[in-house]
């Protein structure tokens, strides 16, 4: 199966990190968009909360983000269809009744960062798996820009935002955070969502 391990590390552990599952060509052209979209200053700076309560707040993130929608480009419509697939794969093996995903391309500019956060609400539990996607075709060592995952009962886990990494954990489950970055970060962000409860 395609997602094999990473649908054993979610099962086991409730986070995976693999390369190779995207295919080359399509990451290099995300970060093309996304490369595009910044300079053409379509990106807007993100918030966090949701609803009325939607804040900028640069102590807490400084990413800026746009939002993927079908149709925005070929690359993008490729990308949203293999993220389909493994929604399919994650509710076939490990019934998690995933019904959409969302996601947007998330520009860090220099000296930006993210505060240690959950990607689940306190008010709504629809966002189920994380998916990280890293578009920066160089990365290295001291460029800092780190995802580090903090996982219950062991030391972090830092990944390196190298463009065909993908990081997969549970949104209400695992608490992490981006390191300050010193160049340029790019990567699609994004969460597969469960169906809403009625009144809720």
């Amino acid at each position: 199966m395609y997602f094999t391990a990473l649908i054993d590390d979610l099962a086991e552990r409730g986070w995976s990190l693999q390369r190779g599952v995207i295919p080359t060509d399509v990451t290099a052209e995300l970060a093309a968009e996304c490369r595009s979209r910044e300079v053409q200053g379509a990106l807007s700076p993100a918030g966090i909360g949701r609803g009325d309560a939607l804040a900028v707040r640069e102590g807490i993130r400084g990413d800026q983000i746009l939002w993927l929608e079908p149709g925005q480009s070929p690359a993008c419509d490729r990308y949203l269809a293999l993220m389909d697939e493994l929604r399919v794969t994650l509710n076939q093996t490990l019934f998690l009744g995933l019904e959409e995903f969302e996601c947007h391309f998330a520009f860090y500019p220099p000296g930006a960062f993210y505060k240690t956060h959950l990607d689940r609400f306190r008010d709504d539990d629809r966002r189920a798996v994380s998916v990280v996607l890293y578009l920066n075709e160089v990365w290295e060592e001291g460029d800092g820009g780190e995802l580090r995952l903090h996982l219950a009962g062991q030391a972090p886990v830092d990944v390196t935002p190298l463009a065909g990494t993908l990081a997969v954990f549970l949104s209400g489950e695992v608490p992490h955070e981006v390191l300050p970055t010193r160049r340029d970060r790019l990567s699609l962000t994004g969460w597969f969502k469960r169906r809403a409860l009625v009144g809720g």
